[in-house]
């Protein structure tokens, strides 16, 4: 669906004749493919990474502002909620701008959202400032990172995205040790003004994502000449001409008056000529880009409801159902357990290894595990992705029934492990509905997970509000997790019945 000049993966032959010919791009799965599996890399460090850290500022932000903690939680779920909500709509940006230019753009306001973020007078400035801002800025350079390494992988799709998505893993070990370091020396508005220097490490990463194929008007706009630039007579031929009259009249005065005009005649013809051409140029550009942004719109609205509308695939409907409860029980963990590590009078094994981190480890195997293991041609990656999805929700109903720094940790790892089948997701998407419909696709797929965080911690907080504990949080997000996966299960059942019953209609009649 995504066409722009940037995102193309094959390259059109020189010669008219054979327009219809496509050759494979060479960096499709190698060369420049493992570089762009390197920026994902470090804008999964730099995204999810710090947001999965978020616990650590969430407990700075409750001794500051003395809210209760479902009001506080609203401020990380809000980043997490929003980075993937806008999906759908960075989509367009995407299209449009293509994913080079939107994550250049989408590091600088992340960068900006931080930094205004350590002026927060209250809660609610925060909502603003590190909540919208900076998970605006988040969705911005996450979604082009998902999307570009989709573009340049065929053979080795799910282990490139295992590897590019190990940097949520990585960013959550890192960030976390960062921020406390951060808070503890200099504060926690001083740590988040650092952190939003380092942010700004999205926009070399946005750099790394060149595209496969550079449209031709980039090479107009380029360095070379202008056919029209060229002037079709010299400026000294008109002035030449009045110099021939002047003398055939004769007199010496007026001669010399003419000569002496010749520069600024000379000078007032090419400035108006630079005018006209600069006019010109600013012209061609607009019309450029507005044909551009038709063209994006459309096929952006057209994969959402137009007739290649991709709600008409039911598999990926109950794919998105199942998507709005799945991320809440994975950020769930993350917001709230240095808080629960604290009510457990944990705290003192936690500082030596935070629970946070054994899942950020254990997840950073587990995605190139489950990469390697999905890319074997004898295992379907939809059955390891269930296997994973049910192992997290089994570890989620336990985690309330384990009050011990050892048994936390096991469970912790658990949940490290299943959650890897998140670096399975873009290539179930695109099994779903094809690699022209995958920015699109997932766009939506991150959009549903973004409700979900958006929503999970709040909720949990709120649960603990009323009932002082935890436990019921947990339980909650399990079954609407398990309710989500039956979902998905029956699914293809209903779809086999169907098809089963059209078959036996068409027996009947003949």
């Amino acid at each position: 669906m995504y066409t722009s000049h940037e995102d193309i993966g094959y390259d059109f032959e020189d010669d008219p004749k054979d327009k219809k010919t496509l050759k494979p791009h060479p960096n499709i799965d190698s060369g420049w493919a493992w570089m762009v599996v390197l920026s994902s890399f470090f804008v999964h460090i730099l995204i999810m990474g710090s947001q999965m850290a978020l616990g650590v500022l969430n407990v700075e932000w409750l001794e500051e502002f003395h809210q209760s903690r479902g009001l506080t939680a609203w401020v990380s779920s809000l980043s997490m909620g929003i980075t993937l909500i806008v999906g759908p709509f960075i989509g367009l940006f995407i299209n449009t701008c293509g994913c080079r230019r939107t994550a250049i753009i989408g590091g600088l306001v992340n960068s900006l959202g931080w930094v205004l973020s350590a002026y927060a007078a209250n809660v609610h400035y925060l909502f603003i400032t590190f909540g919208v801002t900076a998970g605006f800025g988040s969705g911005m350079a996450y979604l082009p990172a998902v999307v570009m390494v989709g573009r340049y992988f065929q053979k080795r799709r799910a282990l490139a995205q295992g590897l590019s998505t190990t940097g949520t893993g990585f960013g959550t070990f890192l960030m976390t040790v960062l921020l406390k370091y951060l808070c503890a020396e200099y504060g926690w508005r001083n740590a988040m003004f650092i952190q939003g220097a380092v942010s700004l490490n999205l926009c070399v990463c946005g750099a790394l994502m060149r595209p496969l194929s550079p449209g031709k008007e980039l090479n107009d706009d380029g360095g070379g000449k202008d056919p029209q630039v060229v002037p079709a007579q010299s400026p000294g031929s008109k002035s030449s001409g009045q110099l021939d009259g002047a003398e055939e009249k004769g007199g010496g005065p007026r001669n010399e008056e003419t000569l002496g005009d010749l520069p600024a005649q000379a000078g007032q013809e090419k400035a108006g000529h630079g005018q006209n051409m600069g006019a010109f140029r600013v012209l061609k550009t607009a019309s450029q880009l507005t044909r551009r942004v038709k063209k994006g719109f459309r096929a952006w609205y057209s994969g959402y409801f137009g007739a290649a509308s991709l709600f008409t695939n039911r598999m990926f409907v109950a794919f998105v159902f199942w998507a709005l409860f799945a991320y809440s029980s994975f950020v769930v963990p993350f917001i709230h357990l240095p808080e629960i590590v604290n009510l457990y009078n944990l705290s003192e094994q936690n500082d030596v290894f935070p629970l946070t981190s054994i899942i950020a480890i254990v997840h950073i195997f587990a995605k190139v595990i489950l990469g390697v293991v999905a890319d074997l041609p004898c295992i379907s990656v939809w059955n390891v992705f269930l296997m994973a999805n049910f192992t997290l929700v089994l570890s989620i109903f336990i985690l309330p029934l384990v009050h011990t720094y050892a048994g936390l940790a096991v469970i912790c790892a658990l949940i490290g492990f299943s959650s890897g089948y998140f670096s399975l997701m873009p290539v179930v998407t695109e099994d779903l509905v094809g690699i022209e419909h995958l920015a699109n696709a997932y766009g939506i797929i991150i959009c549903a997970n973004g409700i979900s965080a958006l929503l999970g911690p709040p909720f949990a907080g709120w649960i603990y509000d009323i009932t002082e504990k935890y436990d019921f949080s947990f339980y909650i997000c399990g079954l609407l997790y398990m309710v989500g996966i039956l979902f998905l299960l029956i699914q293809p059942c209903i779809q086999i019945i169907e098809q089963s019953r059209k078959k036996y209609m068409d027996g009947t009649r003949v």
